[in-house]
């Protein structure tokens, strides 16, 4: 997912510049997800070089790859979307403490937000908010790389509680 999140934003690098920019992932684990998801066709090779010798190749996301919507949860087990969310928060936790890690890394001054609420919604309600949301957030996706702007990682995460705010 690191690695993911690290192409994302139409971002191509080479499995060099990836290991790089995760120095805390052993080198052998980035190499050998990178050719896992290059196999998976999550990856597509932007771009091949050679440098000593050898070839490098260069990675992007392959951006017609389906995303996990509600609709392939509907398979999952209990149990798969435990090892999913956990997989999610640990990803979201280790770029969050890569950003902390960052010399001159300042939340205040980035505007880093986390917060946390109950909205009372009917299930139409609720598939009309998540819409605006998409809708919002797709309105910038398009955004390249430029003076003045960086990547921001953003997740929403929503699930019924019951009224006593403990999850049903």
């Amino acid at each position: 997912m690191r690695i993911v999140y690290a192409l994302s934003g139409g971002r191509v690098r080479s499995t060099a510049d990836l290991c790089a920019s995760l120095p805390e992932v052993p080198k052998t684990t980035v190499y050998r997800h990178v050719g896992l998801l290059a196999d998976g066709g999550v990856l597509e090779v932007a771009d091949e070089q050679r440098v000593r010798g050898a070839v490098e190749r260069h990675y992007r996301l392959r951006l017609d790859r389906p995303r996990i919507e509600a609709e392939a949860g509907a398979s999952m087990s209990p149990d798969d979307h435990r090892q999913g969310f956990t997989a999610a928060m640990a990803v979201l936790h280790a770029e969050f403490d890569a950003y902390l890690n960052r010399p001159g890394a300042d939340p205040y001054a980035d505007l880093v937000g986390y917060r946390q609420g109950v909205v009372w919604l009917s299930r139409d309600e609720l598939i009309e908010m998540l819409g605006e949301v998409r809708a919002v957030l797709a309105a910038r996706a398009g955004n390249q790389p430029a003076p003045g702007r960086g990547p921001r990682l953003m997740s929403l995460i929503q699930f019924p509680i019951d009224e006593s705010g403990n999850s049903p």
